[in-house]
């Protein structure tokens, strides 16, 4: 009897081996279909650095080889008073990252929008002196990065400088220091991490004006000895806008500077642009123009939308060797910054992923083709 139960459990063992040989190899991520030729990532919130959010959280570690932190790292969150620093949520976030072995940019050091009030203002309100001005600015830079030192890879230094027009920004940190408030910036980052990857980074950059002025800023950084590894085209975008002939004459002038360029907050929008500012009342029908397809997007839509991203696509990808990472800003449709706004239950869907977490229909030649690969 003993023997006739050792055979059976063979048979079992052998069975269930079968069993395990014939299952279908498991679906590829974008990171699979897109990983040998950039860094494919996504910005991704609290909830899923956390781990609440277990479904965004799965989708993640199949897609994106690359992370940045979404708002938990912006100067409002991580330092919202002078001596005072909120380290939970950023840690939690570097810890993800760490723990699923993906690159982590951190963002963002310098920004004029979700700054604490503090930071650039006095006791009485008043914008601080110039000496003042660049001693918060480096214990800021050289704190945030100093506990993350090796552990982050890349950072955004600088984040929206440049008026489209090509003018600086009149923020407070130009208001106080002047252009120079920039290649102090980059210099502070250096000092408190020297191998971290350094980024300037803004939208509109199809803006040949724009274009020429970050060029021109990032030459002259770079002459003066300063590291600037790449620059960061935001390239949040729409069905109508940017001209994507502009969109890639700027990426190769950005690559002239001898910088790789970052893909580094890439979303469409599926909405009619329109005007906010127009004259016409707050009516029923005004939220109708505002929020077109509240239940889901028309296939007619779709298909315009995701002719329009793969055209995207198609740029990054002929100039591949040019971009070190393409990142999505955020991980599916409904996560995106762009819901809720510029009104409440304004329903958008401007990501790689839908709401199931399902990838795009732009998206599945790439996946098919990269499977065929696989089997030949």
């Amino acid at each position: 009897m003993k023997s006739h139960s050792i055979i059976a459990a063979a048979a079992l063992a052998l069975a269930a081996v079968g069993c395990k040989q014939s299952e279908p190899p498991a679906e590829p991520g974008l990171k699979d279909v897109f990983g040998d030729k950039f860094l494919v990532g996504a910005a991704i919130n609290v909830n899923q650095s956390n781990g609440t959010d277990t479904l965004g959280v799965a989708a993640i570690k199949k897609h994106f080889n690359s992370i940045v932190a979404e708002n938990c790292m912006k100067c409002e969150e991580i330092h919202p008073a002078e001596g005072k620093y909120f380290w939970d949520d950023a840690d939690r976030f570097v810890k993800f990252g760490e723990e699923n072995g993906m690159s982590i940019t951190g963002h963002c050091l310098i920004w004029h929008s979700q700054m604490a009030p503090w930071f650039t203002k006095d006791s009485t309100g008043n914008l601080v002196d110039a000496e003042t001005m660049k001693q918060r600015m480096k214990e800021h830079i050289s704190t945030i990065m100093g506990r993350y030192k090796g552990r982050i890879r890349s950072w955004d230094v600088v984040n929206e400088a440049i008026e489209s027009d090509g003018s600086y920004r009149e923020s407070d940190f130009y208001k106080i220091l002047g252009p120079e408030y920039i290649p102090l910036a980059f210099q502070y980052a250096h000092e408190a991490d020297p191998d971290a990857e350094l980024i300037i980074n803004d939208y509109g950059m199809n803006s040949p004006a724009k274009r020429d002025a970050y060029v021109r800023i990032v030459n002259d950084m770079k002459k003066r000895g300063l590291r600037v590894d790449q620059i960061g085209m935001q390239s949040h975008t729409g069905m109508d806008y940017p001209d994507l002939k502009e969109y890639e004459e700027s990426l190769k002038a950005f690559a002239g500077t001898g910088c790789m360029v970052a893909i580094t907050e890439w979303d469409m929008s599926a909405l009619p642009t329109i005007n906010t500012g127009a004259n016409i009342s707050e009516t029923e029908e005004y939220d109708k123009l505002l929020n077109p397809y509240p239940e889901a997007l028309p296939d007619s839509v779709s298909k315009v939308w995701n002719a329009r991203m793969d055209s995207v696509m198609s740029i990054f990808l002929r100039n591949a060797d040019k971009i070190a990472r393409v990142t999505a800003w955020g991980v599916s449709d409904g996560d995106s910054w762009k819901n809720d706004w510029p009104m409440k239950g304004r329903r958008e869907y401007p990501l790689l992923l839908d709401r199931n977490y399902n990838i795009k229909p732009f998206l599945n030649k790439y996946m098919e083709e990269y499977k065929a690969d696989k089997t030949k």
